[in-house]
């Protein structure tokens, strides 16, 4: 067994995500442990790869030394070790976990714990590479799932020219971050874009192939009806990775249990990311991540800091397969050359006492919601040219008052940052 020697000032992170990489980026002479064979990238982006439009090294994040391809199969809390599956063992000082989320595979007949051909999940690059292998024009896909992740995805298959079709359980698109209007404008884009999609739909099982390698042929609903798919995605959540955690005895609930410092109810190891829950909220969202890697560094630098939360912002971008790629960086125009630009932040379902500011243009393709609760913003969904986004979102996400001499309306206008 090769071992090293335990160095008691050692930062030792578990994952090499968004998180990791951040704190990697934050903190001299970190050592970082990743499973995956590839350097550090921005998960955010999968959808464009997936679609041809990014490269894997275009969404590669600042180099970091990684051991890769390695994984932690054990933490000895009482040595201050790790224990690796390819026989190494690593003392740490302070261990950070940042193990982040494994996707839902939901209980479907004819889903075993081996994957069916052509049933693929959506949350890895690998996984991204071996559906972009698989997809081509005129393949009949159909993705479970109409959150964010789903809606990318099929984004992605249809500008790859393949059938999509989305199917749905809930009432509407994207039910985390859109109303009921929104996420209409969402589907009828998406249909323009070619895309069918289903809502109150529940899957019910995958009709496949016999024999020792199945592959599957239809995505059967509760109904009885079937959809014939080639290709399936399982875009039906995430969950936080905290196997690891539980095994060594630290606090976990829906993850594993921090306080504002990010230190797990163990004093000597940390938790960041996915898999991190903090003031009883998992947030899964990269914009947390990347607020707790931040907030961690200076923890760890010694330097007094507190982490509060994260009021992030939900931004997709969608546009038509036959739109030019905008250059790396560049902004795109939303309601444009048929694109959508969709922006959507805190609550947007007003509560007894609120008020609701709502625009509408059918001409330009805008759609604007905000709700205000007493003084402050709750929450607000935009459809169309958001490059005036930042100032309500700056307002929403520092959580200020809204000037007294500001009419709603006011709110939504150019002028108001709008």
């Amino acid at each position: 067994m090769r071992t090293e020697s335990e160095n008691t000032a050692r930062v030792v992170v578990i994952g090499a995500g968004m998180a990791g990489a951040r704190l990697a980026a934050r903190v001299p002479g970190v050592t970082v442990v990743g499973e995956e064979p590839h350097a550090p990238y921005n998960r955010v982006l999968l959808a464009e790869v997936l679609a041809g439009r990014y490269e894997p090294d275009v969404i590669a994040l600042p180099p970091a030394e990684v051991r890769r391809g390695v994984r932690v199969v054990r933490i000895d809390r009482a040595e201050r070790r790790v224990l690796c599956d390819d026989g190494g063992v690593i003392g740490y000082g302070r261990l950070v976990l940042a193990t982040g989320s494994n996707p839902v595979l939901p209980p479907l007949r004819g889903l075993g714990r081996t994957l069916p051909d052509g049933v693929h999940p959506f949350r890895t690059l690998d996984d991204c590479l071996a559906l972009r292998a698989a997809v081509r024009p005129g393949v009949r896909a159909v993705v479970i799932g109409g959150g964010l992740l789903g809606v990318s995805a099929a984004r992605a298959l249809a500008e790859c020219g393949a059938q999509v079709v989305l199917a749905q359980q809930g009432e509407h698109l994207m039910e985390r971050q859109l109303d009921a209007e929104a996420a209409g404008m969402l589907r009828r884009h998406l249909e323009a874009l070619g895309v069918e999609v289903h809502t109150e739909c529940r899957v019910r099982g995958l009709r496949c192939t016999g024999g020792d390698t199945p592959a599957v042929r239809a995505v059967e609903l509760a109904d009885g009806y079937e959809l014939e798919a080639e290709l399936t995605v399982l875009a039906c959540g995430v969950r936080p990775r905290t196997g690891l955690a539980k095994a060594a005895g630290l606090e976990v609930r829906k993850g594993v249990v921090v306080d504002d410092e990010l230190r797990t109810s163990d004093p000597y190891i940390h938790a960041v990311g996915d898999c991190a829950e903090h003031d009883g909220t998992v947030y899964g969202l990269a914009g947390a991540a990347l607020d707790q890697a931040d907030v961690l560094a200076e923890v760890l630098a010694g330097r007094p800091a507190g982490y509060g939360g994260t009021r992030a912002l939900t931004r997709l971008t969608l546009r038509s397969p036959s739109v030019a790629p905008a250059p790396s960086g560049a902004a795109v125009a939303s309601g444009t050359s048929g694109g959508l630009d969709l922006a959507a932040f805190g609550d947007s379902r007003p509560m007894p006492g609120d008020d609701v500011v709502r625009l509408a243009d059918a001409t330009r393709g805008a759609y604007r919601t905000v709700v205000v609760r007493g003084d402050r913003l709750a929450g607000g969904v935009l459809f169309g040219d958001l490059a005036a986004v930042g100032t309500l979102a700056r307002t929403w996400q520092d959580d200020e008052p809204l000037p007294a001499d500001m009419s709603l309306l006011h709110l939504l206008t150019n002028d108001g940052g709008f």
